[in-house]
């Protein structure tokens, strides 16, 4: 892993896509043995956990069903402060088990208006999991229940995640070099 320029703004490495690998298999047995027997619904949340829905269900070593929506609150390097919904949940979750997966947590805007969306369907759970938290960041008083990293408020790209469109593909994660 070496700097990278996406735009105006230069990264640094920051988790190598090994790391990664190594945390969203043990999160997916974790979760294998939370849900034995359950079936569970993986609700992706559109565009950022891509990657991460992708590599945490082929470790769940249940049976389950995934399912994605899309939500956007931000432009460039931040939140906009208002979520919008570009495609809901197509499946039914009445009296499910729904897991919702999460690129990054950190002002917990997204997670908060999926998660009040999704009970207000009458699942019989809803838990969370992201492959990042910060919880510095955060202004909602949703936490998720699975973590990957906890990181403080750098602003990353990789693995999903992206500025303004780019670096989604790179296999590991980058934070922005300050300007």
């Amino acid at each position: 892993m070496s700097r990278i320029k996406l735009w105006d703004r230069y990264f640094t490495p920051f988790i190598s896509q090994e790391d990664i690998a190594k945390r969203v298999a043990e999160m997916g047995t974790k979760l294998s043995m939370d849900y034995t027997g359950k079936r569970p619904v993986f609700v992706a949340v559109l565009n950022g956990s891509l990657h991460f829905a992708s590599d945490l269900t082929r470790h769940f070593e249940e049976k389950c069903e995934i399912s994605f929506v899309k939500y956007t609150s931000y432009q460039g390097m931040q939140s906009t402060g208002k979520l919008q919904q570009v495609l809901g949940l197509q499946e039914s979750v009445f009296g499910r088990h729904v897991i919702l997966l999460e690129d990054i947590v950190d002002s917990g805007l997204t997670l908060a208006g999926i998660f009040e969306s999704i009970a207000a369907l009458d699942p019989l759970s809803i838990r969370t999991a992201t492959l990042l938290y910060k919880p510095k960041a955060m202004r909602y008083s949703v936490k998720p229940d699975y973590v990957g990293f906890e990181i403080g408020n750098e602003f990353v790209v990789g693995y999903g995640m992206d500025y303004n469109g780019l670096g989604r593909n790179m296999p590991g994660l980058y934070q922005a070099l300050p300007l």
